[in-house]
């Protein structure tokens, strides 16, 4: 029976470390190669969805329009034109009015860096950009080239106190004017974009709004300051609707025809390590696609096409995110793109943990003493099942004797070996399985609150004390993996030890397979089991003190 314990508790740790490297592995299963660079960029005419595939027409809201109120804007240079808010610097092409550049002011590209972190860029290293326009019948985006907007500036800056920002951008041909809008709200991430038509001609006007990611195949620079040795966590496509949250789409599967959803409340995006871009459609029904063209790979929607009368204006919306992970502002945005922060199988108890954890931290105001903390009420709330645990160890380890002299007494009677132990056991009331219950109960916490640690953007950069400035990267000094590897030695150094030497050899050896394991790990995780190791091994001592004074009163009422 001491055996099986010994080997459940090997197999207990060996499996959840096998688990945690096949996590690190799946996402990136049937992902393309991550350090291609694209040679050439995809012409504008390929970036264009296809229409063939639309069908029917969503219904419009139209008033009359003052033709002698729509004018030309004046044309400014042919630059990028720059936004600056309290969130954003961000650069939109006048030709197609695409994003083609989005800095996270809030965020720095690196730890020691003072650069803010790009989220969407177009150069030679990386292509990723949101873009959205017209196609369809009388769409003024084509194969042949994007419509080229007129602008009144080539600058906006959101000052202080400024509640929105917004850019417009104008389009005029044939008495339809476009007015291409850009609205920013501080202290937010979504971005609205809407699409004013307004037909000023004799004929109906039809086209179709679109909005699409487009990215190529370069690697994830959210993961450049983790370290050659760091987790990859998944780069790729991703949906949601209201009946069917959250979906993952695989960069090799967007010409496989698997997105096909249409939905007035959904969501397309792209995910990567602490960050998402996503377009939901505001006031229309999009049909959602995907596809892939060289290097380079698009999700977005389509809206039904829309007919807009002569001396009639339509207004089309779409909000784009595009910024860090953070569970409560997701949420505000669409159903399910909060589960783009994805805590994985124990997700249940990762949100339970990061919810607490996240408290905690708004009374102290940093991250490493709220894993501390949080590590204490994990051990009160599993004190009850710990202390007998515990318990029943102490007694293994005060009955050790009578069990090596059984040992030598029948050691070629198994049988009558067996027997002998289990009568030792009914009458000192020891559960030799009963010592694997801490471990057991600590595997889901501490797989659940690894990926609370790998996922949460709030702990990207968060420094504790002295050398650990990331909890979220790995100990620079493998300072706390080794700390951790001497506590839980120690801490091997309570328990009672296997009568099988082999066994004993394999968990004498444990520690330093463990500290070899957690030496690439997030620091904030290695401080909570290093943590959780000490207060353990606190509580063993406590409850093996408490069980020799017992052994001892009962061996003084015999003699007497």
């Amino acid at each position: 029976m001491q055996k099986i314990f010994r080997v459940m508790i090997i197999i207990a740790m060996l499996i959840t470390a096998y688990l945690l490297i096949l996590a690190w592995r799946d996402d990136y299963a049937d992902a393309p190669a991550v350090d291609t660079v694209p040679e050439t960029i995809t012409s504008v005419g390929a970036d264009i969805p296809s229409t063939t595939d639309a069908a029917g027409d969503i219904p419009v809201q139209t008033m009359p329009v003052d033709a002698s109120g729509v004018t030309d804007a004046p044309v400014k240079d042919a630059g990028l034109i720059t936004v600056i808010t309290d969130r954003y610097d961000i650069k939109i092409n006048p030709e197609g009015g695409d994003i083609v550049y989005a800095a996270l002011k809030q965020y720095d590209a690196t730890l020691d860096s003072d650069k803010p972190f790009v989220l969407l860029e177009n150069n030679n290293s990386r292509v990723y950009v949101a873009q959205s326009g017209l196609i369809g019948q009388d769409g003024i985006d084509t194969a042949e080239g994007r419509a080229v907007y007129s602008h009144t500036a080539n600058n906006y800056v959101m000052e202080a106190g400024q509640q929105t920002l917004s850019v417009p951008l104008t389009y005029k041909k044939d008495g339809v004017t476009i007015t291409k809008t850009f609205t920013f709200t501080q202290d937010k991430y979504p971005i609205d974009i809407s699409y004013q038509i307004q037909n000023a001609s004799n004929d109906a006007w039809q086209g179709q709004m679109f909005a699409q990611l487009k990215r190529d195949d370069s690697k994830d620079p959210g993961m450049s300051d983790k370290g050659a040795l760091s987790m990859a966590t998944y780069l790729g496509g991703a949906w949601g609707t209201p009946d069917d949250p959250y979906n993952k789409l695989k960069f090799g599967k967007f010409n496989d025809g698997e997105l096909t959803t249409t939905s007035d409340k959904g969501w397309v995006g792209i995910v990567q390590h602490y960050f998402v871009s996503a377009w939901t459609p505001d006031n229309f029904t999009g049909k959602f696609f995907s596809r892939e063209s060289g290097n380079d790979y698009f999700i977005g929607f389509n809206s039904q096409p829309v007919n807009v009368a002569p001396n009639k204006q339509v207004t089309l919306n779409a909000t784009l995110y595009a910024g860090p992970k953070v569970q409560s502002e997701l949420k505000e945005v669409a159903e399910g793109l909060n589960q783009t922060v994805d805590y994985g199988l124990l997700w249940p108890i990762s949100k339970i943990l990061f919810a607490i954890l996240d408290g905690i931290h708004k009374v102290i105001g940093n991250w490493g003493w709220s894993i501390i903390v949080l590590t204490i009420l994990v051990k009160i709330a599993l004190m009850w099942f710990s202390n007998k645990s515990y318990y029943s160890m102490a007694k293994m380890r005060a009955i050790a004797p009578k069990l090596q002299a059984l040992k030598e007494e029948h050691g070629d009677d198994r049988m009558k070996m067996s027997q002998e132990m289990m009568a030792i056991y009914k009458e000192e009331k020891v559960n030799p399985m009963a010592g694997c219950l801490p471990i057991l109960l600590q595997m889901p916490i501490f797989l659940a609150l690894y990926w609370v640690l790998v996922e949460s953007v709030e702990l990207r950069h968060a420094p504790w004390i002295l050398w650990i400035q990331d909890l979220s990267a790995m100990d620079p000094w493998f300072i706390l993996p080794l700390l951790m590897g001497a506590s839980m030695f120690v801490q091997q150094q309570l328990n009672p030890q296997p009568a099988d030497p082999m066994q004993a050899k394999v968990m004498k050896f444990l520690p330093i397979i463990f500290t070899a394991f957690m030496l690439f790990f997030p620091a904030g995780l290695v401080l909570y089991w290093t943590v959780n190791n000490l207060f353990s091994m606190t509580q063993q001592y406590i409850v093996n003190r408490k069980v020799e004074e017992e052994q001892k009163r009962r061996t003084a009422k015999v003699l007497d």
